[in-house]
């Protein structure tokens, strides 16, 4: 039987298979093959089962459990689960089991969905590798001496591996699209404020988006529809709501202009800028108007990020002092036990990003480095608005390269930033975007390609999704 989630909602919905059948299934595969990739953190097998058990009681007594009813869910382990450990792949979270759900969660449980486990990621999200967790790496389900991607590559290994027919990860400044190319899975950030960070720990309050991991592009596009929709409890959440997605999904592109980004061709792959090529191929071949763009600014798009992103982060990370919850290293004063804990609880990466942003926020520098920042933040932002006065999509390449080795950027950290390149513009922008994996590279390894979109632009966005999904 096919495993997509609106297959399996389906099935479940018509009595044709049980939810508990379904999970039993998954958590066989978890079983055989989570050992080599370590997806997870947690595997919430016994919770599982009692959601799944819940979901058939009510499909026999007649209800309608959602449109996810009965499907398998991985959760990036930044997202708060009630009564279940939430560690942010982070020793200073030890022990820390919240006392509410994340809007999103809620939301997907309310549409009958099944959390099948908390899934691995870097320590706070911090990364592009899935490399910088306390709790070890996640690997690449094509190919297990190659990283997964980051920060979400729990979720987007989990989904590949066919754990889960759908997760949910958080994109900073690309930790859902970079995974999602790497392990060749549909990955989508939203518009900033289309989904509720509510439950969502923080790392760049200003950046951080929770959005979907799937197999296919319809799943995706139904997972937003869920987890959308304003939420009173996130200051961020916008009124305006997205809108239906599915149905104009098979509508097609025939008339939309779709401009390719000049300056997201430079230092990319050539057996990757293959694949954009044959997607913008596929694209035009569809009835689409493609022409080349110039947004010159996504140039300046990493050294803003890198003071933005860190200078949050040095604000947001510091609640975890040992006081109130996670890890409490005992030192005979106050001060040297909230320095202890720090040390203790913090991985390299995490510590060079809260220094970072600490010196940048630090006065004297404020106004050199931050408030800089800000101000090329704006202007890639009207740069892309622009594009969008001519163009109703961009395309680019999710990443410059497909995954990498295992350890090969652990030892550089600017090449490892240098990852984020084609990603990290449209978080700044605080537009949508979405990776669709599109065929693989000379190593065999998938290929993304990146649809980009202008503000509440999701629905047009899917569709040229929907059409580069059936050309591959």
């Amino acid at each position: 039987m096919t495993d997509t989630a609106l297959a399996i909602a389906a099935d479940v919905r018509a009595r044709r298979r049980r939810a508990v059948d379904v999970v039993e299934e998954h958590l066989a595969r978890i079983v055989e093959r989570e050992r080599d990739i370590h997806a997870f953190n947690l595997v919430t097998a016994p919770r599982a089962r009692e959601e799944a058990a819940e979901i058939d009681r009510r499909v026999a007594a007649g209800d309608d459990p959602g449109p996810l009813a009965g499907v398998p869910v991985a959760l990036k382990d930044n997202l708060c689960t009630r009564g279940v450990p939430t560690t942010c792949s982070s020793r200073i979270l030890a022990g820390w089991r919240p006392p509410y759900d994340a809007t999103v969660v809620a939301r997907l449980r309310a549409a009958g969905a099944v959390t099948i486990g908390k899934s691995n990621l870097d320590e706070f999200a911090m990364g592009s590798s899935t490399e910088n967790s306390a709790f070890g790496p996640t690997l690449n389900p094509h190919d297990i001496t190659r990283v997964a991607g980051g920060s979400s590559g729990g979720s987007a290994a989990a989904v590949a591996a066919g754990f889960a027919p759908i997760a949910l990860g958080s994109d900073t400044g690309g930790s859902i699209r970079l995974p999602a190319a790497f392990c060749g899975v549909v990955g989508v950030k939203p518009t900033y404020g289309t989904v509720s960070r509510y439950g969502l720990v923080a790392f760049a309050s200003s950046l951080d988006q929770v959005g979907p991991l799937a197999t296919t592009v319809a799943d995706a596009a139904i997972v937003l529809e869920v987890i959308g929709g304003h939420d009173p409890r996130d200051s961020t959440s916008i009124p305006v709501g997205l809108g239906p997605i599915t149905p104009t999904l098979r509508d097609g592109v025939r008339g939309l202009r779709i401009g390719i980004i000049e300056e997201l061709r430079e230092g990319i792959d050539g057996d990757v800028l293959a694949r954009v090529d044959a997607a913008a191929d596929a694209l035009e071949a569809a009835g689409a108007v493609l022409d080349v763009v110039s947004v010159p600014s996504v140039h300046y798009g990493l050294t803003a990020y890198y003071l933005i992103a860190p200078a949050e982060a040095s604000s947001n990370l510091a609640r975890y002092d040992g006081v109130r919850y996670g890890l409490r290293v005992e030192r005979p004063d106050t001060t040297a036990m909230m320095a202890a804990t720090r040390s203790a609880g913090f991985g390299p990466e995490v510590k060079r990003r809260i220094m970072l942003g600490t010196y940048a926020l630090s006065a004297g520098y404020y106004d050199a480095y931050y408030g800089k920042a800000l101000k090329v933040r704006r202007l890639i932002a009207s740069a892309f608005d622009a594009a969008y006065e001519r163009f109703d999509l961009l395309l680019s390449p999710t990443a410059p390269t497909t995954a990498f080795e295992l350890g090969a950027r652990s030892a550089n950290p600017l090449a490892m930033y240098l990852t984020d390149v084609c990603t990290i513009p449209t978080n700044l922008a605080g537009h949508p975007a979405m990776s669709v994996p599109f065929g693989s590279g000379a190593d065999g390894l998938p290929v993304g390609v990146q649809l980009l979109a202008p503000t509440l632009g999701e629905a047009t966005m899917f569709r040229a999704a929907a059409v580069l999904e059936e050309a591959r």
